[in-house]
């Protein structure tokens, strides 16, 4: 088996391994992105909403707040520098009766703890003046949510971290991975095998992060946390868009529930809903959408858009989300491991970056940036 050594090596070519390793390289490292897939973002960063969530739902102090707000900022200023393809639509969050209106005080409020101060209360008759096909008893209008060509994201970001020396090495998967005293051996798979050595090592592989973390000799298994899947399917509304903002129903403790986005194409697309899955190997994912499912998305956008004809929605995607909590468990947050939680030097692992990471991928990867420097 054939041997390199390299300085830094980053798992993963997602939009937050891409987004990571573009800050490892601006900071001057040698880097290598190794990627199982033959290109990037082929699994959760090519299966989502694209939307760029302003921070409004994530509990105070959370991880989850914190890179989405830092996130969002970093992530409008990179488009418009970079030509990324994005809009600032904004969204409504529509309130369907009094109740739901109530919960709007703790929303509002757990926003401000989050540094967002834009949302702005409508009454229906101001919403309805906004989005006439809209029925409800009143809405919070958040300007900072926008949506984004997450593809064009994820080549502009690839693109400037190989201008800065980063190379891809796609059609590699790691196998193993062992702590040495020089840093950390991997053995890689595919059809060119190689033991790759580093100084530096983070592990940004999504649906694999877990399970290369317990793959790992020598790092605590004790502080890797259980993996679960969870897929989301999305509905593609047939013909024009009805909106001209995102719409999301009032969030409940369960979910955000079933949504509208407007992708850069002016299509609307619903979704996602929630399905646990039996399996958390990716190589068995099955991203088939069941038409099926599509029963229950009617009676749920019909809350908020009545409007909604008979057999107008077609399948469209889904998506898996790699989480660390259970059925029934709370929302867990962003988990950000670095050599002062895991006592091993020059390794980051990031586990559960489900939503909102496309939007939180530059913060996170200037906070690993900050961790290696920490630990070093």
């Amino acid at each position: 088996m054939d041997e390199a050594h390299i300085e830094t090596v980053v798992v993963g070519a997602g939009v937050v391994g891409l987004a990571i390793a573009r800050a490892l390289a601006r900071s001057g490292r040698d880097v290598i992105i190794v990627e199982q897939a033959d290109a990037i973002g082929s699994e959760t960063s090519a299966r989502n909403s694209e939307v760029i969530h302003a921070g409004i739902y994530y509990p105070e102090g959370s991880n989850k707040a914190r890179f989405c707000v830092e996130g969002r900022d970093m992530l409008y200023a990179y488009c418009a520098e970079r030509g990324v393809a994005h809009q600032r639509c904004g969204k409504l969050i529509v309130a369907s009766s009094d109740v739901e209106m109530e919960r709007f005080h703790s929303l509002v409020a757990r926003a401000h703890a989050n540094g967002v101060d834009d949302l702005v209360p409508l009454d229906a008759a101001e919403v309805g003046r906004m989005e006439p096909e809209i029925a409800c008893v009143g809405a919070l209008l958040s300007p900072s949510t926008g949506s984004v060509d997450s593809h064009g994201l994820m080549l502009a970001l690839q693109g400037e971290a190989e201008d800065l020396g980063a190379i891809i090495a796609f059609n590699t998967p790691v196998d193993a991975i062992e702590v040495t005293n020089a840093g950390f051996a991997l053995r890689t798979g595919g059809p060119a095998p190689i033991r790759l050595t580093c100084r530096e090592l983070i592990n940004s592989a999504g649906h694999g992060a877990i399970p290369l973390a317990r793959n790992t000799s020598g790092l605590d298994a004790t502080l890797v946390p259980q993996a679960y899947q969870a897929k989301g399917v999305y509905f593609q509304l047939k013909g024009k868009s009805p909106f001209s903002h995102l719409i999301y129903p009032a969030p409940n403790e369960a979910s955000l529930g079933i949504h509208a986005t407007i992708d850069l194409a002016g299509q609307t697309r619903f979704g996602p809903d929630v399905e646990w899955c039996d399996t958390v190997d990716s190589a068995e994912f099955d991203y088939e959408v069941d038409p099926a499912r599509g029963d229950k998305f009617y009676a749920a956008i019909r809350k908020y858009w009545p409007g909604l004809k008979d057999r107008a929605l077609m399948p469209d995607y889904s998506g898996m989300r790699p989480k660390i909590c259970g059925p029934g468990e709370p929302a867990a947050d962003f988990m950000v491991s670095g050599p002062e939680t895991h006592k091993v030097p020059g390794l980051v692992n990031l586990f559960g970056i489900e939503s909102p990471g496309l939007t939180s991928s530059m913060a996170l990867g200037e906070e690993v940036l900050v961790l290696l420097e920490l630990g070093s």
